[in-house]
């Protein structure tokens, strides 16, 4: 992903957004914004035909050193390009690029109700840890549980 992509990239986040079973963020931040909050590398995106469909990123989850291998995903897929495998493709090719980078865990953390990013998740090696209840509100102000689901490297962090 390079900072050209963003236009495509933001406009995939807002239907993502639009979905209310996405993210908690309710508005879409400017490039600068969403540039700081995610690791410079580890940034990936699909195209099919010459058009962007997809995009996965890492964020760190502290910045505490030790927590340095440990690392958030975000994966968005174009509403027109959902069910194709794209979020697959994009989600291996991250696990790959985040052990290349020495990420030993990879977490998300998703609606219930999002089942298709689950099931992906589930599918590339995430188990699911557990469920953060009541984690935040919605922009309509209603609680929503969040899943916490984890993946840990076979040869980063043994």
């Amino acid at each position: 992903m390079l900072a050209k992509d963003w236009p495509t990239v933001s406009k995939i986040y807002a239907e993502g957004i639009a979905t209310g079973i996405a993210t908690f963020e309710t508005n879409v931040p400017s490039y600068e914004d969403w540039d700081a909050g995610h690791l410079k590398n580890c940034r990936w995106v699909a195209t099919e035909a010459n058009h962007l469909i997809g995009w996965a990123a890492l964020s760190p989850v502290s910045s505490r050193c030790v927590y340095g291998g440990v690392a958030e995903v975000s994966i968005y897929i174009a509403s027109n390009a959902r069910g194709k495998g794209i979020g697959k493709q994009l989600l291996q090719q991250l696990i790959l690029d985040s052990e290349d980078n020495g990420y030993w865990t990879l977490q998300s953390g998703i609606f219930p109700q999002n089942k298709a990013s689950v099931t992906l998740h589930i599918t590339c090696g995430f188990r699911h840890l557990g469920t953060r209840e009541r984690i935040a509100q919605t922009k309509e102000g209603i609680w929503v549980d969040n899943l916490l689901l984890e993946r840990r490297s076979k040869i980063i962090g043994q």
